[in-house]
Order: C-alpha cells, then structure tokens, then sequence
C-alpha cells in the first residue's frame, strides 16, 4: 500500500536525456537520423555510426548539439571496439549504445532466398546488435543502458520477410540474455519494437491501397504510427526513470499485435 512507502524528496524527469552520451548505429536515414534529431535536441551528445561517412556528416551538420562521426561495418568486431574508444576518448565514456543498424530485403519465400541473403540479414541485424553490445558493455559503468531496436514481425512475420523476422525474433533472446549478464553491473538492455510507420522504409506499403489497409486493419489504433510516436519509447529506455527496467520488449505499434 502506498502509504507504507517511504515517498522520495525527488523523481526522475521521464524521457530526460540530457548530458547522456548516446551512440546510435544506422544513423545516417531512417529511424537512426530520426534517433539522432531527438536525442541531440534532449541535450544529450551522441555518436553516429554507419557504413556512409557523407550520410553520416549530412546528418550530424542538422544536429543542434555535440556529435561524433564513425563510419563502418557494425559486423565487424575490430569497429565496434573502435567505436566504444573514440566515444570514450572524446566524451570519457558511454552511458546509451542503441543498436539499431539493420536491413529487410523482402524475397518471394524460402526457394528464393539465396543463402547469402539470409547469412546477410542474420549478420547485421542480429551478429551486428551483439558486437555493438559486447563493445558498449566494456566501457559502460553502472547506469548503462543498451537498448535494441527489435521489430513487431519478430511476434509477427509476414511473407517474404522470415529472415528479417528471424533475426529481430533473436534479439530478444539476445536482450533477455544480456540483462542476465550485466545486471551485476548495473546495466539494462531492453528491446523497443516498432510496429508500422509511415516511413520511406515502408513507401510501398503506405502508397498501396490494398498493403496499407492491410496494415491499418490490424492495428488497434487504425493509423500508421508516426515519427514523433516512437522516439518517446527510446529516451524513456535511456533516461533514469526505466532503471528498473531489463529484458524487457516496449511494443509501439498502435496495438498491432492485439488486433
């Protein structure tokens, strides 16, 4: 009961990310520059990391507040490291990793999906999350927040996308393991899972009559989710009111999963 709890003089802000050193991955389009935008305007510095160093550059000349450039393979182990000691060397430390990188290729099902695809979609959006991962936890202290962008077609998948759903279905296995891991560190890892947005990753979608009632018809709230409707979900993640929240999945998705 209530009053038996011993009321705290303060709380913290919700959402507040300020003076937070964020790294985000897939920064240079899409959810990850939309990323960068909020949590630069929150007053927190942040680190953009992608393959392109001139979509990278394009976004941090946009961004209000401190940034850093680190161009690279997010499968590749050695960069990772390198990017957790740049942001050390430049900030003295890492306090958000978001691991967001990731690609969906749509094929016509499981006779045309050429392995090297499926071995692709796997080792970026899944190998790719663990190595970003295993570097943050490295220069994290306690306080450390890993949060992994997942997907509602890993619940979910649709046809043509099994690869794409596999990999986001593991990253919740991955999060649910490493909060085992890091909690005695004082590290969280949570998963927020995108429902649909009417993003230029989703242009076929939204433009086709037949797809987009599709989506809508599924989705409790009947409309695609707009950008301002996700970047909530992450600075909640990153700030100190989810402290206690770990190995957790924050479905936005406008109820697409009860419908």
């Amino acid at each position: 009961m209530i009053d038996q709890i011993e009321i705290p003089a303060s709380f913290p802000d919700p959402g507040t990310v300020s003076g937070k050193r964020v790294v985000i991955t897939g920064a240079s389009r899409g959810l990850g520059a939309l990323l960068a935008h909020a949590f630069s305007h929150a007053g927190a510095s942040v680190a953009l990391v992608a393959r392109t160093e001139r979509d990278l550059k394009s976004v941090a000349e946009a961004l209000p507040g401190p940034s850093l450039v680190l161009s690279g393979d997010v499968t590749d182990e050695d960069f990772n490291e390198a990017v957790a000691d740049a942001t050390v060397t430049e900030w003295g430390g890492v306090d958000v990793w978001i691991c967001n990188a990731g690609i969906s290729p749509i094929v016509a099902g499981p006779r045309q999906t050429d392995v090297s695809i499926w071995r692709q979609v796997l080792e970026v959006n899944l190998t790719g999350a663990f190595l970003g991962a295993r570097a943050a936890a490295r220069v994290m202290s306690e306080g450390g927040r890993l949060i992994f962008t997942g997907s509602v077609l890993g619940e979910r998948p649709r046809k043509g996308l099994s690869a794409y759903s596999a990999s986001k279905a593991g990253l919740v296995g991955v999060a649910k393991g490493l909060a085992l891991d890091l909690a005695p560190v004082g590290i969280t890892v949570n998963v927020v899972a995108p429902g649909w947005f009417d993003s230029p990753l989703a242009d076929g979608w939204v433009k086709s009559p037949e797809l987009s009632a599709s989506i809508t018809g599924h989705t409790a709230l009947r409309r695609w989710g707009a950008p301002a409707d996700l970047t909530g979900a992450y600075q909640f993640l990153a700030s100190d009111a989810s402290a206690f929240i770990t190995g957790t999945v924050l479905n936005v998705d406008g109820g697409y999963l009860l419908v």
